[in-house]
């Protein structure tokens, strides 16, 4: 894994110069991902709250419908750098692996997406779209069937195959450069959202809200506002797979971060309407900011991610994932409580297409 980790460095390092002069990631970006994509205001929701004003940030725009294709299409071209004659992946709501597929069939590389079974079975749409891509999905049955253990037998597949294998891991954890890798293409959120609020209000937002599983799409919606320290960054978790918010310092998947552990201090079994979130590690960046006090964590309940899935959809004509719909939860609390002066921007990940069935299933088991 160390030498796996410093030829990665150095490719990465590389990809970065030639990133610099040429449109290799530029190009596909615009004319293949969409971007950039809009800073929506939810005109008829901030009514509805009586509160802050609410912005959404539209990744569900992009081509495949989330935030996964900016970290993919900069890493297949790292892939491509390498010499990679096939790509793996991890996938939990499928969103990662759909667009890993959609980016392999572009270059022309065999894919392989490792999925939890249970995942296979709650994102059975995905599955199907990853195939149809040309991707050969490997449900993974050990564990809980579930992201982590997809984590787990994608490295164990590096491992063995590492010769002319890349794995193109879809968030911020893993060992480093990993986390870098994926702020790097990630921070085109917050790069966009930054100058679209200054274009729109003529100053920077109060708040920043995303949902953190992993954290790919937080930090990447926090990424350009760190350094602003009048901008408040509130990550949301699942109530039952509250990493930030219950977990302690420990190792996952060959990186240090607050992760939740059980009583013989093995990685506690999460659960997470959302596939999505439902890890029980988080990127070290996130870690670092949790401890450090820049980013605060909340949590929210299974209903009140079903109450805002529900109210973004009839007021705004936006289904969002499950994923942007923690988001989503919150940030309806807290506009509540500001100012009708107050800015919130809230990161929609993704569409809510791959979660209109399971939603159905709930709302009528109800």
């Amino acid at each position: 894994m160390g030498f796996i980790a410093i030829y990665c460095m150095y490719n990465y390092a590389f990809l970065c110069i030639i990133l610099s002069f040429y449109s290799s990631f530029a190009t596909p970006s615009k004319e293949y991902v969409g971007r950039e994509n809009p800073l929506t205001f939810a005109a008829r929701i901030t009514e509805r709250l009586g509160g802050a004003k609410i912005y959404l940030k539209r990744e569900d725009l992009n081509h495949t419908g989330s935030h996964k294709i900016n970290n993919v299409i900069g890493q297949i071209l790292l892939a491509k750098r390498m010499g990679a004659k096939r790509v793996i992946a991890e996938t939990g709501a499928g969103q990662h692996g759909v667009a890993t597929a959609t980016a392999c069939a572009m270059f022309g590389i065999d894919c392989i997406i490792y999925m939890g079974e249970e995942d296979t079975r709650r994102q059975a749409l995905n599955v199907f779209r990853m195939e149809l891509l040309g991707a050969k999905v490997v449900p993974v049955s050990k564990g809980q069937g579930r992201l982590k253990d997809a984590v787990d037998e994608a490295l164990n597949d590096l491992v063995e195959n590492y010769k002319n294998t890349f794995y193109l891991l879809g968030s911020a954890v893993g060992p480093h450069p990993y986390p870098s890798i994926v702020k790097h293409f990630q921070s085109v959120i917050s790069e966009e959202s930054k100058r679209q609020i200054f274009e729109k209000e003529g100053r920077l937002p109060d708040v920043v809200i995303a949902c953190v599983g992993g954290g790919s799409n937080a930090i990447g919606a926090f990424a350009h506002y760190i350094d602003e320290p009048n901008v408040r960054l509130i990550g949301v978790e699942p109530e039952k797979a509250a990493t930030l918010t219950k977990g302690v310092p420990a190792v996952l998947h060959g990186f240090k971060c607050l992760v939740l552990l059980d009583e013989d201090g093995n990685p506690q079994p999460t659960y997470s309407i959302a596939a999505g979130l439902d890890y029980p590690g988080i990127g070290p960046e996130h870690s670092h900011l949790k401890v450090s006090g820049r980013a605060e964590y909340y949590t929210v309940t299974n209903e009140e991610v079903l109450e805002a899935f529900q109210v973004l959809s009839r007021t705004e004509g936006i289904i969002p994932a499950l994923e942007s719909a923690h988001a989503v939860a919150y940030a309806m609390k807290l506009a509540r409580t500001l100012d009708q002066d107050k800015i919130i921007i809230v990161n929609i990940s993704g569409r809510g297409d791959k979660d209109v069935e399971q939603v159905f299933r709930m709302l009528n088991q109800a």
